[in-house]
């Protein structure tokens, strides 16, 4: 049995897909930035908090990363109105995702603290610095430097992931792709599309965001020059090195 593709008459909801991708591409950014200022402020307390606030934010970050999305998502959407809390359901979706990408960036930021070397924080407090000081203009960037790819992946799959905020109603771009097939019933042609628009705004977001991070972080992400980058890692063999020795 052989499917005759169709896409003649989706050109009718361009506009409808254009706007299903600045809500994803806005709800991405604004939880993206907020979320990664719970991630600064749960880490630092994570590693120089008291005992009890260290407890609380280890229960948060557990919580959220041992639970799906969808219910995170959906507690926020239909639980805090039995709360007194109202919210509609865009500012749902940020707040479900801030608070999802928020528990992974803690551990991320928190792992990135601890590999700055000891010595650097030794040799800031000799040159006068005090804590906030040695925190901010020492141990943040380099930290944020060091795990920076791990954000961007995480990101990235923040983003993938309000797919499901369809499921209330925020006009993103799977709520467009399930208005149109419900429309023309093409629902093979309508999930092609936004399968494609989805992989074409991750690498596109992908190179944007490490661009940005090569400004940002300039000198301080580390990388091995010697070795390939790119695609040039997928395709180049690199046989086994040797090492000359003295004879």
């Amino acid at each position: 049995m052989s499917y005759a593709f169709d896409f003649s008459g989706f050109g009718v909801y361009a506009g409808m897909l254009a706007h299903g991708v600045a809500v994803t591409l806005g709800l991405t950014a604004v939880s993206t930035v907020l979320g990664g200022l719970v991630g600064i402020g749960g880490a630092s307390v994570s590693v120089a908090g008291p005992r009890w606030a260290r407890t609380l934010i280890a229960a948060y970050v557990e919580l959220i990363r041992n639970t799906p999305f969808i219910v995170q998502l959906f507690f926020v959407f239909f639980g805090l109105p039995s709360l007194g809390i109202h919210i509609d359901e865009v500012q749902a979706a940020i707040l479900a995702m801030t608070v999802n990408l928020g528990a992974y960036a803690i551990e991320i930021v928190r792992s990135g603290i601890e590999s700055v070397p000891r010595g650097q924080v030794q040799a800031a407090q000799a040159l006068g610095l005090h804590g906030r000081q040695v925190f901010r203009f020492v141990v943040l960037p380099q930290a944020l430097a060091n795990v920076f790819p791990a954000l961007l992946s995480q990101v990235l799959i923040v983003m993938l992931g309000s797919a499901v905020v369809s499921q209330i109603s925020v006009p993103d771009l799977t709520y467009a792709a399930n208005f149109i097939q419900s429309r023309n019933f093409r629902s093979f042609e309508s999930y092609v599309i936004i399968t494609v628009t989805y992989l074409v705004l991750s690498i596109v977001l992908r190179q944007v965001l490490n661009w940005l991070g090569r400004g940002l972080f300039a000198g301080r992400m580390p990388h091995r020059p010697d070795e390939p980058r790119g695609w040039r890692t997928l395709l180049a063999w690199r046989g086994p090195r040797t090492v000359p020795t003295e004879r």
